[in-house]
């Protein structure tokens, strides 16, 4: 009889946005995909169902003896070094016999990267933008009182910046962490130099998040009507992300970009 390949649990975040909660299932639909035969169940921390219960016994009435958990998280803060493993270790004690092991998040992975620069260069083609020496790239986080999660957020600003030739960049945070965007937006566009700005928001999925993003770029641009002002699409069920999540459960963090 042949054995039961691992569980893939993938913990979301969770958002009360429907479309959000939508695009988080079609994210675990390509991850299943990515890792046939391996049998992946999504559930959401917050918010919406299934929980990390219900999909932990989901994997083990499938008869799996080992759950690989997937936190579904761009940076490592407290739901992944706090909340996920308290969860998990409570599942645990419910289920004698099935272990687990848990995967780091997706960070500065290789795929995440060119994500990115796609979504950036996409913005630019449907505004008519070019990527130039008047064009400032700015990155935005949702935020954390982390300060490694701040810092990787910094790195990788940085990182796609040079990737994209945009010699203008700066990152900002929408809460929990300085410099809050709306104070980035108005020192990125007071540069002389600057005519055009790109905000990339490094979000997963739609939800108020990315609505409030919009909102303080479309009130950034009133201030500074001498610049043309653009946002980027978050990063979607897409399957680069299904593949940076198959790499960390499956063979463990890629070696990441530095330059």
């Amino acid at each position: 009889m042949a054995e039961q390949p691992d569980g893939i649990l993938l913990i979301g975040h969770g958002t009360r946005d429907a479309e959000g909660t939508r695009e988080f299932f079609q994210l675990a639909d390509l991850l299943a995909k990515c890792l046939y035969p391996h049998p992946v169940a999504g559930c959401l921390l917050e918010f919406q169902q299934p929980t990390i219960a219900e999909g932990w016994r989901s994997l083990v009435d499938q008869g799996v003896r080992h759950v690989r958990v997937a936190p579904l998280l761009l940076f490592a803060a407290g739901h992944a070094r706090q909340d996920i493993p308290r969860a998990i270790v409570a599942c645990a004690a419910e289920t004698p016999g099935v272990t687990h092991s848990q995967s780091g998040p997706l960070s500065r992975a290789p795929s995440i990267i060119r994500l990115l620069g796609d979504r950036i260069e996409q913005a630019a083609a449907e505004s008519d933008m070019s990527l130039g020496r008047e064009t400032a790239l700015v990155a935005v986080g949702r935020g954390s009182y982390d300060p490694c999660a701040q810092a990787d957020m910094q790195v990788l600003g940085q990182v796609v910046a040079r990737r994209a030739g945009l010699i203008h960049h700066a990152v900002g945070f929408y809460a929990m962490a300085q410099p809050r965007l709306p104070d980035v937006l108005d020192r990125v566009a007071s540069r002389p130099e600057v005519r055009q700005v790109i905000v990339q928001p490094h979000l997963l999925f739609q939800g108020r998040l990315y609505d409030a993003i919009v909102q303080q770029v479309d009130q950034a641009a009133q201030r500074h009507r001498q610049v043309r002002f653009v946002v980027g699409r978050y990063l979607g069920p897409n399957e680069a992300v299904a593949q940076a999540v198959a790499r960390r459960v499956l063979v463990g963090p890629e070696p990441v970009v530095v330059s």
